[in-house]
């Protein structure tokens, strides 16, 4: 959409109108009130599987139009950034015509169902020059920031060792149904959430270069629908167990698990260090606790999310009252906007997305093979 005589209006298409469509709707419309963009945001279209659907969405998300056709909505003029939230085997022809369009691209993770796939999406996008990102809104998390920077800045020393999960109980009851999740190309428990605790682990400490995993089926069976008497195999893992060593030498430990009985949003991280360690959990999204010192004044001390981790200040001027899942969507889309603007890089792009289900699919061959392997391109 071209200018207005104060600021440009950039309109929004959403593919998608389920749970994280409803996020990212909800997050367009919050994030001009947050922070200083460049531009405003309008949510110009919506597209969903059939007009009913399509019409309900646009109606309780407040877009402007809406419409059955993902591709009618990509090609409109007044579509400037494409909001993909559509099932993963549908990333790829969607992000392509999004691409060739000259659209950006905010896609939900894992990125595709394939590394190959990923890859041929990240190459369109960069031979474009589009920009892109795609939704792992827990690295928006200030206390993330502050564990990036507290290990960067050496505080901890050398890092000895790293321990990530990423646990939830959504998939615990065996009669849980078949959905898109457990279909192959949904790609398990390990592409679901450990693609989560994968990005996480990169962005705090790199690139990860060697894995040995083992993936494994709790639940042999589920239903082919719910309420179905009639059962199905399972082909793809419950709970994955991987061992991780990154391209500096660090070693460490990583869990994917969506049958965890207790668990509802266990993703967490400790990384120990020679001279201290950090602690997180997103159950516990507003404290980052930290280990220093030595003898009887040794222990973690608990550091609580406020004004001094911006961008909290923008949502809150005092500590103590927290932000929330949405608010993270809120901080990508900002990020997002600004990029759009300025066609700079969001962090992470198509690129480290690839990089995340290059990772996931070595664990899976990993599993497969009984060995370790090489994560190849992991940069």
């Amino acid at each position: 959409m071209s200018s207005t005589t104060e600021k440009s209006l950039l309109g929004i298409g959403l593919i998608g109108s389920g749970f994280m469509g409803r996020c990212h709707a909800n997050a367009f419309g919050a994030v001009s009130g947050l922070f200083d963009l460049p531009a405003q945001p309008v949510k110009a279209m919506l597209a969903d599987a059939t007009d009913e659907i399509a019409q309900a969405g646009a109606s309780a998300l407040g877009f402007a139009r809406a419409t059955s056709d993902w591709q009618e909505m990509i090609a409109d003029d007044a579509v400037d950034i494409v909001a993909i939230t559509a099932p993963n085997i549908l990333h790829e022809p969607m992000a392509l015509a999004a691409i060739a369009a000259g659209k950006t691209v905010y896609c939900e993770k894992p990125l595709s169902t394939t590394a190959a796939s990923a890859l041929k999406m990240t190459e369109a996008a960069e031979v474009s020059g589009v920009v892109t990102s795609v939704g792992f809104n827990f690295l928006r998390n200030p206390m993330v920031a502050l564990a990036r920077e507290i290990i960067a800045s050496g505080e901890i020393g050398e890092v000895t060792g790293f321990r990530g999960r990423h646990a939830e109980n959504y998939m615990a009851n065996p009669d849980a149904p078949h959905s898109f999740r457990t279909d192959p190309q949904g790609g398990g428990a390990l592409a679901d959430i450990g693609s989560h605790i994968i990005s996480m682990a990169r962005h705090l400490l790199g690139p990860i270069a060697e894995v040995s995993a083992d993936c494994q089926t709790i639940y042999p069976t589920r239903p082919v629908a719910a309420g179905a008497t009639e059962r199905s195999p399972v082909v793809v893992d419950d709970m994955t167990h991987a061992l991780v060593r990154f391209d500096s030498g660090v070693a460490g430990s990583i869990e994917a698990n969506w049958a965890a009985t207790g668990r509802t949003m266990d993703l967490s991280f400790e990384v120990t260090g020679s001279k201290g360690a950090i602690s997180f959990s997103q159950e516990n999204m507003n404290e980052l606790l930290v280990y220093s010192g030595s003898g009887a004044g040794a222990g973690y001390k608990r550091i609580e999310a406020g004004p001094s981790h911006p961008p909290y200040d923008r949502f809150c001027p005092a500590p103590g009252h927290h932000l929330g899942f949405n608010d993270l969507k809120i901080i990508e889309v900002a990020e997002l906007i600004d990029a759009h603007m300025s066609r700079g890089k969001c962090t992470p792009d198509f690129r480290e997305a690839w990089a995340v289900q290059q990772t996931v699919e070595a664990m899976q061959t990993s599993s497969q093979e009984h060995c370790w392997i090489t994560v190849g391109g992991a940069t």
